[in-house]
């Protein structure tokens, strides 16, 4: 007989302490330090010699990706700032404890000629490349437009809208029949935050394009999905994705009280990898604590 877990109380669901680090942020420092999965997601070989690429693989909902891959038999690197080091390392002995492969490649995804060298990089060091989760993102909370400067609004637009171009137009040539790209929007791009100006329009870029992108590639054989998550508790918040007054009450705006949890991503990004693209076509899937489960065809 199966054990049911509540879903309002299985997951962390008190007051944050408010804290604050500089850009980029540590998930290690951060109090309470974010479940990317390290202690109970189990695979099922699924994914057994694939090979992954993560972006923002060290923290948040990447890192609960570069785990779910490589419990699932998947070798993978995994790409952060260099001032994340310690938290790639930590995901580096994670993935080696599966007795995969990892690679870390740290470098500045708004920097174009880097990041194109990613793609030929973690295939060169994988021996191949058929899995693309596109995670890395800039946020940067700014209540009044007035604040917002033009070296931001760039700044995000070229983490998170211009890197994703340059790495899949970089990206598709070389993969093969099969492969599968993850892109990540958000919420945000349905229910744009008024402090979150730039972040929001970016996610919303994200979703425009990678649905376009859906449709051209997939007579090549090439799978691309989209997730788009609620509030979650990473890294991002509290390097200045929010507001000070903001990080206490985190994610209580959801039906469940509580922001959601990236084991649900666990299992629709490793799924997602593994199935056939006749049963599974192209698709964007929402979920933030209950708010709100939306999955529609890329048509």
């Amino acid at each position: 007989m199966s054990h049911l877990y509540d879903p309002t109380t299985q997951y962390y669901t008190g007051e944050y302490p408010k804290q604050k680090q500089p850009a980029p942020g540590v998930q290690a420092k951060m109090t309470p330090v974010p479940d990317c999965g390290e202690k109970s997601y189990v695979g099922s070989g699924r994914l057994k010699d694939r090979k992954a690429l993560v972006t923002g693989g060290d923290s948040g909902i990447g890192r609960a990706a570069a785990i779910a891959y490589a419990r699932e038999g998947a070798d993978v690197a995994i790409n952060y700032l260099p001032a994340e080091e310690e938290d790639a390392q930590q995901v580096k002995a994670l993935i080696e404890e599966c007795g995969r492969k990892a690679v870390l490649l740290p470098g500045d995804l708004s920097d174009e000629s880097f990041a194109r060298s990613l793609v030929h990089k973690a295939r060169e060091a994988l021996g191949g490349l058929d899995i693309l989760a596109l995670v890395a993102g800039k946020q940067t909370a700014i209540p009044e437009i007035k604040d917002l400067t033009s070296e931001q609004f760039q700044q995000t637009f070229a983490v998170n809208v211009f890197a994703l171009f340059w790495i899949t137009q970089e990206a598709i040539p070389l993969l093969p029949k099969g492969a599968s790209i993850i892109t990540t929007s958000s919420i945000q791009a349905y229910q744009p935050s008024p402090h979150l100006l730039d972040y929001a329009a970016t996610k919303a870029a994200i979703l425009n394009y990678s649905r376009g992108l859906a449709k051209q590639v997939a007579e090549k054989g090439i799978r691309v999905n989209i997730v788009a998550p609620g509030p979650i508790w990473t890294a991002l918040q509290i390097s200045g994705g929010q507001t000070q007054d903001k990080i206490p009450q985190f994610g209580q705006q959801t039906p469940m009280k509580r922001p959601a949890n990236r084991q649900s991503w666990h299992r629709c990004m490793s799924i997602w990898q593994a199935r056939n693209p006749v049963t599974l076509p192209q698709k964007c899937t929402a979920c933030a604590a209950g708010t709100f489960r939306l999955t529609h065809e890329v048509d």
